[in-house]
């Protein structure tokens, strides 16, 4: 918005006055009629005619004027209008279980779907989407819990989506000592930093590429408590299966996808449960959920008016004293 956008006027009708003023001061800044006999000579006669009219436009009628264009802009209400939106936003309560399991070391995701590119981690490649998602919802609430055999609060359900962002980028495998998949656990914890929000949705985004295997509750029966205090969970089960632990970390590796318990902690909750083999599966799943939980935000702006009128009107009054003074200092101008 430019800079006299900020300015109108509550009354512009009192501007057709100037159609008045100005031929007014057309009529009057005309020359008076000079004399009709002309003498011969510039003897004692040119006397006669030594006091001609005088312009009539003097400096007293300049000044009457603009104290009349200044009036009829103070009439006319100038105003300073400043706007000022209010943005009320009905946001959502979001938890992000992550799995911190070694098998998260796995490296079959491939940047761009491109597996002419040396492959990362499955862990990477959750942190990567995720710091996407957390950029697109930046209304809501979101807080993080990491797990393994054991949950552990990463962030608490905060608008900072900056502090978010060092978190996830800080997390590493090995971060908690317990190894195992608790994903019981994990619902359980995540529900509990959701049951004391007031928001109108709450909701759990569980990743993991694995069965529950530790943990004090089971999954199903977490599930079914997060459904009573009503809180949606989404869970995505992350990794192909032709990917593999390294012989270092498990001799005898093996995937462990529950699909048939993430779908029913799903459908427990009105929930979602998707399967992501790669980068674009993981990012249209997260677009997905962004569809799926929308954000209503209602802006409603208030404006503000400073009258400046009584500048206008002072500088009238003033020029017209300056007017009065010039008539009285030079009684022979002419009216």
């Amino acid at each position: 918005m430019t800079p006299l956008a900020t300015y109108t006027f509550a009354q512009p009708w009192w501007f057709l006055a100037l159609l008045v003023v100005i031929p007014t001061l057309f009529i009057a800044g005309r020359r008076g009629l000079t004399s009709s006999i002309t003498f011969s000579s510039l003897g004692i006669l040119a006397s006669l005619a030594e006091r001609p009219r005088k312009n009539l436009l003097g400096i007293h009628l300049t000044f009457l004027f603009l104290a009349l264009v200044s009036g009829i802009i103070a009439l006319a209400r100038p105003q300073h209008q400043t706007t000022y939106s209010f943005q009320k936003t009905d946001g959502i309560d979001i938890v992000i279980a992550l799995d911190l399991s070694y098998s998260m070391i796995i490296d079959d995701f491939y940047p761009n779907d491109d597996r002419t590119q040396r492959p990362i981690m499955r862990l990477d490649a959750a942190k990567g989407v995720l710091k996407t998602f957390i950029d697109s919802r930046p209304s809501d609430r979101i807080g993080i819990v990491a797990f393994s055999g054991r949950p552990y609060s990463l962030s608490p359900i905060t608008l900072d989506h900056s502090w978010l962002h060092n978190r996830l980028n800080a997390v590493q495998l090995g971060d908690i000592k317990e190894q195992g998949t608790a994903i019981g656990s994990a619902i359980a914890a995540s529900s509990t930093r959701l049951t004391d929000r007031d928001a109108t949705s709450k909701v759990v985004i569980l990743i993991t590429d694995g069965a529950s295997n530790s943990g004090n509750i089971e999954p199903v029966e977490a599930a079914e408590l997060a459904a009573k205090l009503g809180i949606k969970i989404y869970t995505i089960a992350i990794g192909t299966e032709e990917g593999r632990v390294p012989a270092t970390i498990q001799r005898f590796p093996k995937q462990e996808f529950d699909i048939p318990t993430l779908t029913e902690i799903a459908n427990l909750t009105n929930g979602e449960f998707y399967r992501a083999r790669s980068i674009s599966d993981l990012q249209n799943t997260f677009d997905t959920i962004n569809k799926l939980e929308k954000t209503t935000a209602e802006t409603k702006n208030a404006t503000i008016s400073t009258e400046l009128f009584p500048w206008f009107a002072g500088l009238a009054l003033l020029l017209s004293l300056l007017s009065l003074a010039k008539r009285i200092v030079s009684p022979d101008a002419a009216p």
